[in-house]
C-alpha cells in the first residue's frame, strides 16, 4: 500500500511541471500566447501511451525483473528530462523547450504505464480498491506539490531551481522501485511483438459482454466530469470572490477529494468493486445536483463549502472505485497494454463532453444543466447492472 502511495505520488508530480508552470514560465518571460497555447499538444503521450504500451508487455530487461527494470529506466530518464527543461530558456529556444517537454510528458507516460502495470500485478484482486485509492491520493499530493508547490517557489527562486528541485524529488520514485519487489509472473508473457500488440485485443474482445464494458468506462463519471468543466465560471457568475475559489474550492476542495479516495478504498475492502460502484455513482449524482441548489442559494460561503465539500468526497470515492474496476478487467499477461488502452478511453469524455457545455449552459441556464449533468449518469448505473448480469 506504501509502494501504491509513492508510486501515485510519483505519476503525479511531472503533469503540471509541462502545463500550468511551463505556461507561467513562459507568461513571466513574454511568451506569445498563441505559442504558449500549443504548448499543451507536449501533452498527446498521455493520451497516447497505449500506442507504446505492448512493449513493455512483451520485453525484459535484464536488471529488476520485467517491471521494475522498465520503471527504474523510464524514471531515471524522466528525472534528466525535467532537469533539462529546466535549463532550457522559453523565450529564445521555444521549439528546444518543446522537445524537451515532450521528453517529459513521454517518459511520464511511460512510467504510468509501467506503474499501473504493477499494480494490478502486485496487488490481488481484494487489495486493488484500496490501493488504487492510495495511488489516486498519492498521485493527486504530486500534482498539488509541482502545481501549487511549484508555483510558490517560482515567486522566490528561479524557473531554473525548480524544476531541478522537482527533478530531485523524483529521486522518491528511484528509491520505490528500488526497493520494492517484483511482482509474481506465473501467467506468462506475450510470446512475440504481434501477440503483445494483437492479444491484447483479442483478449479483451473475446469476453462477454465487452462492449458494455466499454460503454460503461465512458459513461460512468460523464457528468461529473461535464459540470467539473463549468465549475469556474458558475462560481465567478454567481459572485464569489476569487480568494474565496481559491480558498474554499482549491485547498478546501483538495483534502475533501483526498478524503473520498481514502473513505472508497476502505469501502470496497468491505463492499467489493460493483457495490461500490453503484453506491458511489449515485452519489456522484446526488453531488452534481448541489451546484443546481447553489443557484438557488446565492454566494453563499457556507453553502459553498458544504456542496464543493459533498461532490469531491463522492468524486473522490468514485474514482478509486473505476481505477479499481479498470485494473479488474486487465489480463496480467497484457495489464500495461490493456490498463493503457482503458485509462486512454477514461480521459475521452473529459475532453469530448467537455466541449459542448459551455453552449448547453448557454442554452440551459445553471440550474438545468447540472441537472441535466446528473441526470446523464444514470445511463452508466443502468450498464453496470447489465455488465454485472453478463459476467454472473
Amino acid at each position: 500500500m506504501l509502494v501504491s502511495l509513492l508510486m501515485g505520488f510519483a505519476c503525479g508530480l511531472p503533469l503540471l511541471l509541462t502545463i500550468s508552470v511551463l505556461q507561467a514560465w513562459m507568461k513571466d518571460v513574454g511568451v506569445n500566447l498563441k505559442v504558449i497555447g500549443l504548448f499543451s499538444l507536449v501533452g498527446l503521450p498521455y493520451t497516447l501511451k497505449f500506442i507504446w504500451a505492448p512493449v513493455f508487455d512483451r520485453f525484459t530487461l535484464p536488471f529488476l525483473g520485467r517491471r521494475r527494470g522498465w520503471l527504474l529506466l523510464a524514471q531515471l530518464l524522466l528525472i534528466l528530462a525535467i532537469a533539462g527543461l529546466g535549463l532550457t530558456n522559453p523565450l529564445t529556444s521555444p521549439l528546444l523547450v518543446a522537445g524537451v517537454a515532450f521528453l517529459v510528458t513521454f517518459f511520464s507516460a511511460s512510467q504510468d504505464i509501467v506503474v499501473d502495470a504493477y499494480r494490478r500485478e502486485d496487488l490481488s484482486d481484494l487489495e486493488l480498491g484500496l490501493g488504487s485509492s492510495l495511488y489516486v491520493n498519492g498521485y493527486r499530493l504530486g500534482m498539488l506539490v509541482a502545481g501549487s508547490g511549484g508555483l510558490i517557489m517560482a515567486d522566490h527562486l528561479s524557473y531554473r531551481s525548480v524544476y531541478l528541485i522537482m527533478a530531485a524529488l523524483m529521486l522518491v520514485s528511484v528509491a520505490t522501485t528500488w526497493g520494492c519487489r517484483e511482482p509474481e509472473h506465473g501467467y506468462g508473457a506475450p510470446q512475440s511483438f504481434r501477440d503483445a500488440v494483437v492479444g491484447p485485443f483479442v483478449d479483451y474482445f473475446s469476453r462477454r459482454g465487452a462492449l458494455q464494458m466499454l460503454a460503461f468506462i465512458l459513461l460512468y463519471k460523464i457528468g461529473d466530469q461535464m459540470a467539473s468543466a463549468m465549475t469556474m465560471p458558475f462560481y465567478l457568475d454567481l459572485g464569489f470572490s476569487k480568494t474565496e475559489i481559491g480558498t474554499v474550492v482549491k485547498l478546501f476542495g483538495f483534502w475533501a477529494t483526498i478524503s473520498g479516495g481514502l473513505l472508497g478504498g476502505i469501502l470496497l475492502l468491505r463492499l467489493g468493486i460493483y457495490r461500490s460502484l453503484w453506491i458511489f455513482g449515485l452519489l456522484q449524482a446526488l453531488s452534481t445536483a448541489g451546484f443546481a441548489l447553489l443557484v438557488h442559494v446565492g454566494a453563499d460561503l457556507a453553502w459553498l463549502a458544504g456542496v464543493i465539500a459533498f461532490e469531491n468526497l463522492s468524486s473522490g470515492m468514485g474514482t478509486a472505485a473505476y481505477v479499481a474496476y479498470m485494473a479488474s478487467l486487465t489480463n496480467k499477461k497484457f495489464t500495461a497494454t490493456q490498463y493503457a488502452l482503458l485509462s486512454s478511453l477514461m480521459g475521452l469524455p473529459r475532453v469530448l463532453a467537455a466541449a459542448p457545455t459551455g453552449f448547453m449552459v448557454s442554452a440551459l441556464g445553471w440550474s438545468s444543466f447540472f441537472i441535466f449533468c446528473s441526470l446523464i449518469a444514470l445511463p452508466g448505473l443502468f450498464l453496470l447492472r447489465l455488465v454485472r448480469r453478463q459476467e454472473s
